[in-house]
């Protein structure tokens, strides 16, 4: 058994098909370690000679980003295309989003569904998150709610963020999809364990009112800040608000103020008068140094909001 395994990969080394794995590899490898002008040497041949898809697919990356030749969106989408005509999704995929936004070719919403459907029957979950958008955009596609819900379900189970938070929006309107408040919030929490700065807001509202989750004022206060370090306005104000009533963290004047203004300056319209409410209870040096802080956490990008 030993010997005829031997043979058979002996075999497989041998043959065409065996030595463009054997050269794609060598390509790969260089191009993992930056040598782009051997990942080429390897590649190109592969490409043009052989019709090698995912040495197709490679180049059309590395037109895409520049990486080891000039940065080419043609060029991107002519190798794209090579390796989507042979059922490659990620190139498909890539291809369909290169004619949604009109990069290296004509702009063309119906093109780039049709590619994201090929790359989507074949589980890919970007794709299928892009289908479930044109679907409840309306964008190339009669605008069909329910079609867009299946396809976020598609992706969402499959772990991908963004179609979690869109079906759990979907769940919690309505839209598409029977109303499921339960379901909604189980999208919302898997999608804001992965970041989702969105998804984090929403669990601090659904901790913080009790509405589909034990009310919990310590929860609510550890997602908005999660979404307060991202930049998020709502988050950054709901969070002032608990220091300033001392909910679920203790009372402090001088971290609402910060978070206060920080919401201001981002946008959020509410905040100037309640930052004014606020600023005539403090000191003068209880001021500054809500300001001070704030200057410091927007400068630091949230990281340093202590």
């Amino acid at each position: 058994m030993r010997i005829f395994k031997a043979m058979a990969i002996g075999l497989f080394l041998s043959s065409p098909m065996g030595a463009q794995a054997q050269d794609f590899d060598v390509g790969m490898a260089a191009a993992e370690a930056g040598d782009y002008e051997t990942a080429l040497q390897n590649w190109m041949p592969l490409a043009t000679e052989k019709g090698h898809a995912q040495s197709q697919y490679s180049l059309g990356l590395m037109y895409a980003k520049g990486d080891g030749v000039p940065q080419d969106s043609v060029e991107a989408a002519k190798w794209y295309r090579s390796a989507a005509e042979q059922g490659h999704a990620r190139a498909q995929y890539n291809l369909g989003e290169m004619y949604d936004a009109g990069e290296g070719i004509s702009q063309d919403h119906a093109e780039a569904v049709k590619l994201y459907r090929l790359a989507a029957e074949q589980g890919h979950a970007r794709a299928q998150y892009n289908i479930g958008m044109t679907y409840e955009e309306g964008a190339g596609v009669p605008q069909d709610k329910a079609e867009a819900a299946k396809w976020y379900r598609l992706a969402a189970e499959k772990g991908h963020v963004r179609a979690q938070y869109s079906l759990g929006a979907s769940l919690e309107a309505g839209d598409g999809v029977p109303q499921d408040d339960a379901e909604a919030i189980k999208w919302f929490q898997l999608a804001a364990e992965q970041g989702h700065v969105r998804s984090q807001y929403n669990v601090g509202v659904r901790y913080a009112s009790g509405d589909g989750l034990p009310r919990d004022e310590g929860e609510a206060a550890k997602w908005y800040l999660m979404a307060a370090k991202q930049g998020y306005a709502r988050a950054q104000y709901n969070l002032g608000a608990m220091y300033d009533e001392g909910e679920g963290v203790p009372q402090d004047d001088v971290t609402a103020r910060m978070w206060c203004s920080i919401a201001a300056a981002n946008g959020q319209a509410e905040s100037g008068q309640w930052c004014d409410v606020l600023s005539a209870r403090m000191t003068a040096d209880d001021l500054e140094a809500a300001e001070q802080r704030g200057r410091v956490c927007m400068d630091s990008k949230y990281k340093d909001c202590d």
